[in-house]
């Protein structure tokens, strides 16, 4: 793509990596270059966070305020009872609308840290679709929006047609979720003059028929643009680990296993990940990304220092590199690590298993792995190899905290309450 863009926001996107596809570049840029725009991204209330595939989109939020205009982070308290069915291959479960609320509690924690909901002239707005979706009368809603809708076209979209090709159901419900972010386009349009959504790519057809259903309704010129959808250059989707999701909130994930889920990036990923993830020079983030060797590991320590300090402040970066240079560097103990507390019932007697302990620290997902990590010779304990999947801990044994590894990078305390 040759084309040269005259608006800082364009400019980032492109220059940084953002830009998988947009319905109209120039269009947008000129528009953008004219004043301050609204654009919105949505985030359907799931769980109680957003975890590390949500970043992008955040940090596009976030140099879209940095560049004078003005988003919005929509809550889908109205979409989440309906659920996205794309490139799923079942059904999400259904939420009740006390679940969604909480949700949407957590999650709206994570944002005050990446965009401003009081800077003055372009104030971050947050706004909850079920404002006007809870509402809508049925009937109504069928002959004023449902007619602009072709069965023959959604049953064409990729997100739609590859469930269908595989033969696994699509519920009545699921089918309408498009019609209904279409509608979202549409009503923040009319409130907000909002004139952009921004999504994953797999997000493109429906972003496609909001800007469709916008023009058919009164006629506005409204844009859609995507990001890529971000893989590790291993082929793992972002956002999941050997542990599991990386979550954003602090209370599902601590600042350190965020910290240290950044550390252990792969080389070929370090470049890419400091132009999405921070807000380092472009030049920097090449020159870093470029380094070889034992040298890209310092990269990677900016790298995490840079994402933490956005998300958990510069405080929580310092102490995450601190414990990490205590764990790896001294062999100690460190205080941030991930901790499992015992009362003493639980070790009164034999005392309680080593496997128990792996599983329930979170360095095992199930009493087999744990078992499978000691016959490999991946499991330690303070340090030392743990060969006896046998093995039981008394209370004169948990005297003082116990440190469990799982390989090289994942370590968690164990210490009598």
């Amino acid at each position: 793509m040759t084309y040269h863009p005259k608006s800082d926001f364009m400019r980032v996107m492109m220059e940084r990596g953002f830009l998988a596809d947009c319905t109209d570049y120039q269009g947008l840029d000129e528009e953008l270059n004219k004043g301050m725009c609204t654009a919105y991204i949505g985030f359907d209330a799931t769980a109680k966070s957003l975890h590390v595939g949500s970043l992008i989109q955040i940090m596009m939020l976030r140099w879209f305020q940095k560049t004078g205009h003005r988003p919005i982070t929509l809550m889908g308290g109205g979409t989440t009872k309906v659920g996205d069915p794309s490139f799923r291959a079942d059904e999400r479960p259904l939420l009740t609308a006390d679940q969604i609320d909480d949700n949407i509690a957590g999650i709206k924690r994570v944002f005050a840290a990446y965009v401003d909901y009081e800077q003055h002239g372009n104030p971050a707005l947050m706004i909850n679709n079920a404002e006007w979706l809870d509402g809508l009368n049925y009937l109504d809603f069928l002959r004023d929006i449902g007619r602009h809708f072709s069965v023959n076209r959604m049953l064409a979209f990729e997100s739609v047609k590859s469930r269908l090709d595989r033969e696994q159901s699509l519920s009545f419900l699921e089918f309408n979720y498009m019609i209904l972010q279409a509608y979202d386009f549409l009503e923040l349009n009319k409130r907000y003059d909002c004139i952009l959504q921004m999504g994953g790519s797999d997000q493109w057809g429906n972003i496609v028929n909001g800007i469709d259903l916008t023009r058919r309704v009164i006629d506005h010129q409204v844009f859609g643009l995507t990001s890529p959808l971000l893989t590790t250059s291993d082929g793992k989707k972002m956002g999941k680990s050997q542990s599991g999701a990386i979550w954003l909130n602090g209370d599902m994930l601590s600042p350190y296993e965020f910290w240290q889920f950044w550390r252990n990036t792969t080389d070929a990923d370090t470049g890419r990940f400091l132009k999405f993830y921070t807000e380092l020079p472009l030049e920097e983030c090449e020159r870093l990304g470029a380094l070889e060797g034992s040298e890209i590991n310092a990269a990677k320590i900016i790298l995490a220092n840079e994402v933490t300090t956005l998300l958990h402040g510069a405080e929580a970066a310092k102490a995450a590199e601190q414990t990490a240079r205590e764990v790896f560097e001294k062999g100690g103990v460190g205080d941030d690590l991930p901790t499992l507390d015992l009362t003493a019932e639980e070790v009164a007697g034999d005392g309680i298993s080593i496997v128990q302990l792996l599983v329930r620290s979170g360095l095992a997902k199930s009493g087999k792995e744990a078992k499978r990590l000691i016959a490999e010779n991946g499991a330690r304990i303070d340090d030392e190899p743990l060969t006896d999947a046998g093995l039981m801990l008394t209370a004169k044994a948990l005297a003082n905290p116990v440190k469990l590894s799982a390989g090289k990078k994942r370590h968690a305390l164990v210490r009598l309450g």
